[in-house]
């Protein structure tokens, strides 16, 4: 009785967090910021590109590559994979486009967190920091705001989170290899204990690495894939629009499901105005803060586009899905028997590679949630750093984390799927909230440097950023003359 209550009331608090008003709000925010910033997701989009590969590393902070690669650790996750699954499941093939809707909208949102995550950062213990909290501290001078922020982050990159990471790892593995959950929480929970360790550098350094690598085998098998199904692909993009724009009789009756479901994937998947990417933003070292902006617009465009896109073209190619009816039992049922998630992408794959689909697969979603509980990791830390100041407290608190975001993954790997999705997305409804609100109200700053940046731009030079120019307070390391001291904060 007492499991009951607790699950009536997880399941409330989160249909009061995911009600339509964050659905709107998401959806209004990236329309607000693509029209206040004449659409720099399109418009700029070459000189992220070029962004991407310039710059270099420094004993502070880290390249513009390393963040975006840090950042992509977190986009890139479950959510690509049994994210883009449930997306379908939920809100049948018409989440897709609402998922591609909330990615451009949404990197107009991450290009401003992104530069707001450097306008505020700080050093400290010798690296870069910063997020959301620093902002919020910094420029919106609200104490009570920021602290809410970061223990809302901690308790949902710390605990929330990472066990729908991975809960989906542990459920492919055991679907591919037959290894027990158990086992497997072990073996993640040790490897990410040596990881996490060893700080942000070596975070920085492994998803340096492996999230080029990762990305590009399950992209290069989805394209395999699509080759194999070109002359479908006019259908299938048709479905998705259809489905979308409540053209389809199948799937009429969810048309608003569709927009509810594409836009909570989005959200989880791409973390567009979530709050999530600022911290590894805030790590890099740029001359100018709009640069790193334009990296993480970027990123959001590599997470929906390309990685959820592929996830989704696969399985709708092969049919390899089921989407559930709010009145009971299923509108579309392929795979009877069949739990939604990443098992959907796992038939996909074996539908034309049945010896190596299962294993693919289960490698694949292993790579991209275990790297994106590492970014989870690198995000709790820093919010740890900014509501302690004092090495000694601090260096407590950050042991109780590593304890507390290693039981978590254990656990995940045991619990049901449904439980661990539930908890992630309040975790990240709640971030979304105070976030969304943050960036609209110190948006103005950004649309000042962001005509600093165009008109150095339009002049051929390698934008550099004065703090002196604007003499917004609380930014003291973007004073070239180093003269500006932060302003107490009551």
């Amino acid at each position: 009785m007492q499991l009951n209550n607790m699950e009536e009331l997880i399941n409330k608090i989160y249909d009061i967090i995911w009600s339509d008003a964050l659905v709107y709000l998401c959806l209004l925010t990236g329309i607000y910021f693509t029209v206040r910033f004449r659409c720099p997701q399109l418009m700029q989009i070459r000189e992220m590109v070029r962004l991407l590969f310039n710059g270099n590393s420094s004993d502070k902070g880290i390249s513009s590559f390393q963040a975006f690669s840090l950042a992509i650790s977190g986009r890139v996750g479950t959510g690509n994979i049994a994210g883009v699954a449930t997306a379908i499941a939920m809100g049948g093939p018409g989440a897709i486009f609402w998922m591609w809707v909330i990615a451009f909208l949404g990197s107009a949102s991450a290009i401003v967190e992104a530069t707001l995550g450097q306008m505020y950062k700080e050093v400290n213990d010798g690296e870069y920091r910063g997020g959301p909290a620093f902002y919020i501290l910094k420029g919106l001078r609200s104490k009570t705001f920021a602290w809410t922020f970061a223990i809302v982050t901690i308790i949902s990159t710390g605990f929330l989170l990472p066990g729908v990471q991975s809960n989906s790892i542990s459920a492919a593995v055991e679907s591919a290899f037959h290894v027990s959950p158990s086992i497997t929480g072990l073996a993640i929970a040790g490897l990410l204990a040596i990881i996490i360790i060893g700080g942000v550098k070596r975070i920085s350094t492994v998803a340096e690495y492996v999230v080029p690598f990762m990305a590009g085998a399950y992209i290069l098998m989805a394209l395999v894939i699509i080759a194999l199904n070109f002359t479908e692909i006019p259908g299938v993009i048709a479905l998705i629009v259809k489905s979308a724009l409540n053209m389809e009789a199948t799937f009429g009756a969810i048309a608003g499901m569709a927009i509810s479901w594409g836009v909570k994937r989005g959200i989880y998947s791409n973390e567009a105005g979530q709050g999530t990417a600022p911290h590894a933003a805030a790590a890099a070292e740029v001359s100018h803060p709009i640069k790193q902006g334009l990296v993480q617009g970027f990123s959001v465009y590599v997470d929906t586009m390309f990685v959820c896109t592929a996830t989704a073209l696969m399985i709708l190619f092969t049919g390899q899905y089921n989407v559930e009816n709010p009145a009971g039992g299923f509108l579309v049922q392929h795979l009877p028997a069949t739990e939604m998630g990443p098992a959907f992408t796992q038939q996909a794959v074996s539908h034309h590679f049945p010896s190596i689909g299962n294993a693919f697969v289960a490698l694949a979603l292993a790579f991209f949630a275990f790297t994106t509980i590492m970014a989870y990791y690198y995000i709790a830390e820093t919010n740890i750093s900014f509501v302690s100041r004092k090495k000694q407290h601090k260096t407590v608190l950050i042991w109780i984390l590593r304890l507390l975001i290693l039981g978590s993954t254990y656990v995940g790997c045991i619990s049901t799927a449904k439980s661990a999705w539930t908890l992630g997305d309040i975790g990240v409804g709640l971030m979304a909230w105070l976030n969304l609100i943050a960036i609209l109200l110190l948006h103005k700053k950004v649309v000042a440097i962001y005509a600093d940046y165009r008109e150095q731009q339009k002049s051929k030079k390698d934008p550099v950023f004065d703090n002196s120019k604007f003499q917004f307070p609380n930014m003291d390391l973007w004073s070239k003359k180093s003269t500006q001291h932060d302003e107490p904060i009551d």
